[in-house]
């Protein structure tokens, strides 16, 4: 399988990229097995955000913008019935696995893609360039397109991205003397590594009782940011061939790194059983200075700060440092067609994931999170104040799952390593050399397992 590098998110301004096997003639095929036939498919989601367009809607829940593309569709194609379901994202695996077993999946999954990648190569998703047309494909930018295509084959259709950064208190900075680290307030900062270490330092002279940043490893919750963190000294995580290689020098530096300024009293305590939610919480009760985000969540802080749910404060947003350039990365919010067998199902559900993936007005919806369409961007952009940063960072963004196969196992694998490290029990070397070895294992395994890449 080809590296998969998300080097350049163009969300505006993008260039038509034209798929193997995409074209008008499938699409036209697909939309003629789906007329004229009485069907019934579910549609399963995690939580992405409440209402259609927007959340301070009446009514508003996780669920509205599938239930109002349901009822727009069935307005064309009456025969087909659509039912929308909400799964908690941790029971996620679990649901799927038992729905394989019994037989039971559901027709259509929307979920970031990198969640959904394990489901590709296990060959229970249809391949969908028979529903992307030329004009989706110029819309929309080719790294997208790159991130939710493997061995050559759309398995997810895009929807919105949502990049992780980090977020930081400015408040704390400016009582600390820390203005000149401030960034503007729709920028996203890049500090260098000494900075960063100067800010942490700062932060916890000037105010003792907050730790300057959080951390976490309870569990696989939130381990993008744990891992992108392995990558501050120039670690690719992943090389060419697909091998996990974050237990060389620069990887070992990063652990190391990490470590001692949680050794140093820089970082939230028993950071091993703390929570992505738990440091969450905690940044927005302001026992934090720096935490992590995405513009999901940046956003629902956000609201609720004006809702008077939380104390307000100026929150800004910034890179995680990295020696020769920061590290950022997005999820691909996308659609998945389960591959039940159902010759007519599959082939309404793919007619309904077109719908909703290119109706002019329900594609608006993607500025819950970002849009990844050119022409959704221009149209909202005086809606998102963060979306010519986000845009303008898309240099530092990486593919940060490299779409590999077994990487469910490999986010099971990796948090108890660091919590080995952060309890003592292990060197981060160690912890990284025990990693790497499982971690090669299990994609090894998988890629053997994997039916798209025989």
């Amino acid at each position: 399988m080809k590296k998969k590098v998300l080097s350049t998110l163009l969300v505006v301004g993008a260039v038509g990229l034209l798929l193997t096997g995409c074209g008008k003639g499938k699409e036209e095929k697909n939309k003629e097995v789906a007329k004229g036939e009485s069907q019934e498919i579910e549609v399963w989601l995690t939580p992405q955000w409440k209402g259609i367009q927007d959340p301070s809607e009446e009514g508003a829940d996780y669920d509205s913008f599938f239930k109002e593309a349901a009822k727009r569709y069935n307005e064309k194609n009456p025969d087909v019935k659509v039912n929308v379901q909400v799964i908690p994202g941790e029971q996620r695996s679990d649901k799927l696995s038992v729905a394989i077993q019994t037989k039971t999946l559901p027709d259509v999954f929307f979920d970031s893609s990198f969640a959904l990648s394990e489901y590709a190569h296990m060959g229970v998703l249809a391949p969908l360039d028979d529903i992307v047309d030329e004009e989706s494909q110029k819309d929309i930018a080719p790294a997208i397109w790159d991130n939710v295509t493997i061995n050559d084959n759309v398995y997810f259709y895009p929807f919105g991205h949502n990049p992780g950064t980090l977020a930081y208190n400015a408040d704390m900075f400016k009582e600390a003397g820390l203005d000149k680290y401030v960034g503007g307030e729709h920028d996203i900062i890049t500090w260098s590594l000494d900075d960063f270490s100067t800010i942490l330092k700062t932060l916890k002279e000037k105010n003792s009782d907050v730790a300057p940043m959080g951390l976490f490893a309870k569990n696989n919750q939130g381990d993008t940011w744990n891992m992108s963190y392995m990558r501050m000294f120039g670690n690719p995580f992943f090389d060419k061939e697909g091998n996990i290689v974050v237990n060389e020098e620069t990887g070992e530096k990063a652990l190391t790194f990490i470590n001692d300024i949680r050794e140093k009293g820089y970082t939230t305590k028993g950071a091993e059983s703390l929570t992505s939610n738990d440091v969450n919480a905690m940044f927005q009760n302001k026992q934090t200075a720096i935490n992590f985000t995405n513009s999901v969540l940046f956003s629902g802080i956000q609201k609720d700060m004006s809702d008077g749910k939380v104390e307000k404060f100026d929150m800004r947003l910034a890179n995680i440092p990295g020696e020769k350039k920061p590290v950022s990365f997005t999820y691909v919010t996308s659609s998945v067609v389960f591959n039940t067998g159902d010759e007519g199902k599959m082939a309404a559900a793919k007619d309904f994931v077109k719908f909703y993936s290119t109706d002019p007005e329900l594609v608006k919806a993607s500025k819950n999170t970002l849009p990844v369409r050119e022409s959704v961007s221009k149209e909202v952009s005086s809606e998102l104040p963060y979306l010519e940063a986000y845009n303008k960072n898309s240099d530092n963004v990486i593919n940060f799952s490299n779409n590999t196969p077994g990487y469910a196992e490999l986010r099971n694998a990796f948090f108890p390593e660091l919590q080995a490290v952060f309890t003592g029990a292990k060197t981060p070397k160690e912890a990284l050399d025990n990693f790497t070895e499982q971690g090669n294992r299990i994609i090894e395994t998988n890629k053997s397992k994997s039916v798209i890449l025989k």
